[in-house]
């Protein structure tokens, strides 16, 4: 919006200048013009970048923890995860080597590991999708350009908590029929 100096007196003003050359040599140029209209003029020549750097500071930093925070959580629950899962084929090593010495197949063995582990992986991404569809309306809030029900974003989250949920539970089957034949052959 324009407004005239002398309707709207002020000790500061405004000046944008959009151009395709060099930010350097145009603030070099609009210094040697605005110092012939007034050498007393007191400049602050700034790119467009720098203003815009700092009013998103804000939303930046909130982007960066919540990064940090949710790489945290990742770390966390994988670490919980594979503790749970090794205590759950712990447990259940005997069953496991039965299973095996009667002529179960591999796969067979790796479904009775793992079943109440995948249901529990999809009632646990569905409960975080539903929050996360309810935090959205926040963080559109905290995050800059944060679109509430991305489906991009909500698809890519909760596979990448699938295969963070995964992987450290495929460790434990592929122990566990190592581990239960030498049980067996030890009983």
């Amino acid at each position: 919006m324009f407004l005239p100096l002398l309707q709207s007196p002020a000790s500061w003003t405004w000046l944008v200048v959009r151009s395709n050359r060099d930010p350097q040599q145009l603030a070099a140029a609009m210094r040697s013009v605005l110092r012939d209209i007034d050498p007393g003029m007191v400049l602050a020549i700034r790119p467009w970048s720098t203003e815009l750097g700092g009013t998103l500071f804000p939303s930046r930093m909130a982007t960066v923890s919540l990064g940090v925070l949710g790489m945290m959580g990742a770390m966390l629950s994988i670490t919980g995860i594979f503790g749970m899962a090794a205590y759950s084929v712990s447990k259940r090593l005997k069953e496991l080597g039965i299973r095996v010495a009667l002529g179960a197949q591999r796969k067979e063995v790796l479904q009775a590991a793992l079943g109440r582990a995948f249901k529990l992986l999809a009632v646990g991404s569905g409960v975080g999708l539903v929050l996360g569809l309810l935090a959205t309306k926040v963080l559109a809030f905290i995050v800059y350009q944060a679109t509430p029900r991305d489906p991009l974003v909500l698809a890519g989250v909760v596979l990448a908590m699938a295969a963070l949920d995964c992987w450290p539970r495929g460790f434990q089957p592929a122990r566990a029929l190592r581990q239960s034949l030498v049980l067996l052959r030890e009983e």
